[in-house]
């Protein structure tokens, strides 16, 4: 029987698995993993692909792992990598597509919607989205990336990720309104 180590801290935790202590790797996997794969969900539609990315990304991160100084957060710099690999992910998937024209917004539209979803709903609607519309919605309303920061990501100008920001709320909203119809009888199907 195997015995498993268990450390003080995080940062014991994080120095061991850099010096490549299995046991301590695995200790880090099993406590980020579940998050990470949401994370790579948002990202990628596929369940499947998606534990792929994350693989690939915890990979990068043992590879990586003496790269990480302790300044911010160990999550915050894991949730990167993860971000940045779905996104390479899906570029060799081909399946985004950036579109450069921008509309005016009006945020107050936004505050007329009133429906439950359920996680697995939202989610649903979101997965719904054109890739690249979804890919900025994600990386600035669920992540908290800022435009120029998704455009650097992205290889994009800020405005194109601004204009895949509205229209992509734009097609939620959409969307949005029609549950919300049908939620309240006013579409039967």
């Amino acid at each position: 029987m195997k015995v498993i180590q268990f450390y003080k801290n995080e940062t014991q935790l994080i120095k061991k698995a850099a010096n490549k202590h299995r046991d301590a790797q695995h200790q880090l996997y099993e406590k980020h993993s579940p998050k990470m794969l949401g994370v790579c969900r948002r990202y990628v539609r596929d369940i499947h692909h998606a534990e792929e990315v994350m693989l690939s990304g915890f990979l990068k991160v043992f590879t990586n792992l003496k790269q990480f100084n302790f300044e911010g957060s160990f999550e915050g710099w894991v949730r990167r990598i993860m971000v940045n690999e779905s996104i390479s992910f899906l570029r060799r998937q081909k399946e985004v597509v950036f579109t450069e024209d921008i509309a005016y917004y009006n945020e107050e539209s936004w505050n007329n919607i009133n429906i439950e979803l359920g996680v697995e709903q939202i989610q649903g609607l979101i997965d719904s989205l054109p890739e690249g519309y979804k890919m900025v919605f994600v990386l600035y309303a669920v992540e908290g990336y800022k435009h120029s920061e998704i455009a650097k990501m992205l290889g994009v100008s800020e405005s194109t990720s601004k204009s895949q920001l509205f229209k992509a709320r734009k097609m939620l909203q959409q969307k949005l309104n029609q549950q919300n119809k049908i939620s309240n009888g006013a579409i039967k199907i």
